[in-house]
Order: C-alpha cells, then sequence, then structure tokens
C-alpha cells in the first residue's frame, strides 16, 4: 500500500504587500519512485496552480530545484519521497534573495562572485581560431574537470555556517572555482594574484572547516579537499610574501 505524504511549504511573495510568511499543508499518496519534484508538480497542477518552485532539467544537472528539505539543502528532482518520512517539510535556500515560495535568485549571486573572482582564463595569448587546441595531460584534465562539475545549485552555500553567519564571505562554490583555475596551466595568474583575491577572511581563511558544504554537495564534489589544498598554498604564498619584504 502507497504511503500519505504530508507536505508543509513554505509560502511568501515578497512583492505582495498583503503576503505574510506562512506554511500551507498539502497531502499526496506517494506514488513508484516519487521525487520531490514529481510532488510538488502534482500538488501546484491538481491542488494550488500558485505554488512557485523552480525547475529546468529535472535531471540534477542544472541546480534550479535547490531547497531546504527536512532543514537540510538539496535537489528536488534527486531526492525520493521513499528516503524521508511521510511528513516533509520544504524550505527555500537561505542566504540568496527570496523570489517566491521556494524559488530564490540564486543567479545573480553566483554572477557577482564570478565577477569578483574573475573566473575566467588570464592569458596574454591572442586567441587564434585555426590554431590546434592546446593539449593537456589526461590526469590533469581529469582533475581540472572533475571540479568543474559544480552545477552551481547552491546547496553549499545554504549548508555553511559562515556564510549563513556572514554575507561576505565567498563560500565553497568560489572556492572551488579559484582551485580549478589554479590547476589549469593555461591560467597566467601568480600566487601572489591569486591571494590577491581569496588570500582573506573573507575568501578561503573564513572557512571554519564545518563541512556542510561538502556534506550536502548533490554531486559528491571533494570540496574540503580543496579548501585545505588551497589553503596551504594561500599560506604560503603569505610565508613567501612576508620573508621577501620583511
Amino acid at each position: 500500500m502507497s504511503r500519505g505524504l504530508r507536505f508543509n511549504v513554505f509560502r511568501y511573495n515578497p512583492e505582495d504587500g498583503d503576503s505574510v510568511p506562512h506554511s500551507d499543508t498539502f497531502f499526496l499518496d506517494e506514488t513508484q519512485s516519487m521525487s520531490l519534484f514529481i510532488a510538488l508538480t502534482r500538488i501546484r497542477e491538481d491542488q494550488d496552480s500558485s505554488l512557485q518552485f523552480d525547475f529546468c532539467c529535472r535531471a540534477g544537472i542544472c541546480g534550479a530545484c535547490a531547497m531546504m528539505i527536512n532543514g537540510r539543502p538539496g535537489l528536488a528532482c534527486h531526492t525520493l519521497t521513499k528516503d524521508l518520512p511521510n511528513e516533509i517539510t520544504l524550505l527555500p535556500l537561505p542566504t540568496f534573495k527570496l523570489i517566491g515560495d521556494l524559488s530564490v535568485d540564486s543567479g545573480t549571486w553566483f554572477r557577482s562572485t564570478h565577477e569578483k573572482l574573475e573566473s575566467w582564463i588570464h592569458t596574454d595569448k591572442i586567441f587564434n581560431p585555426q590554431a590546434e587546441e592546446e593539449r593537456m595531460d589526461n590526469a590533469l584534465a581529469e582533475d581540472i574537470y572533475e571540479l568543474e562539475r559544480c552545477i552551481e545549485c547552491g546547496c553549499c552555500t545554504a549548508g555553511c555556517g559562515t556564510v549563513n553567519m556572514r554575507e561576505d564571505f565567498m563560500g565553497a562554490v568560489a572556492l572551488n572555482r579559484i582551485a580549478r583555475f589554479m590547476l589549469d596551466p593555461r591560467d597566467e595568474r601568480s600566487e601572489r594574484e591569486y591571494f590577491e583575491v581569496v588570500g582573506t577572511d573573507e575568501g578561503i581563511f573564513g572557512c571554519m572547516g564545518l563541512t556542510g558544504c561538502e556534506d550536502v554537495c548533490p554531486k559528491h564534489l571533494p570540496l574540503q579537499k580543496q579548501l585545505g589544498v588551497l589553503r596551504r598554498k594561500m599560506a604560503w604564498s603569505a610565508v613567501k610574501h612576508w620573508f621577501r619584504f620583511r
């Protein structure tokens, strides 16, 4: 027999002056292989067409459906109801601007972060579209690809204790991005230049090592390993700079 599921869903439209934050309750009968995305879609189609939540790919690639699921950040399309109790509480991700109900504006946050990090290849080479693509060692390419798997869903940001206490902290997703460019031999920035971007309390030295980011990452990225490597590199860069100018 299928279970009866109770959904407690956060509701609030900041654009509506009459709207106040509250929780609405919905009931569904669980079906085989039901995900939270399927459940929310059924609620919106059959019970309340005004319910706001984001989705795009439905395959754990776009990151749009990230939300707080029983107090833990996760993707609605990847989360099966059979893995949850029969009472499910859904909230929007914290730290991001609320659009409405379960929908948040993570795009503006990520765009401003990438601009601050200058997360693109820095090189003085003039691009030649006719030239052969630069070759790279396979092992190095795989290491870079491992960090490129980030889908920018915002789960790690929502699960970070430092980000939730301090708006100026970059968070694991930003530091992971910098670690990716530090591996790339095509990027000509020096360690000192990288230090100027992330070698501060707002960057790598603000991380408290609580591992919340890696615990909730839906792509299981090695975030803590990369944060540790980046912290050692930035600390060594600071030591070398101190000895050079003392």
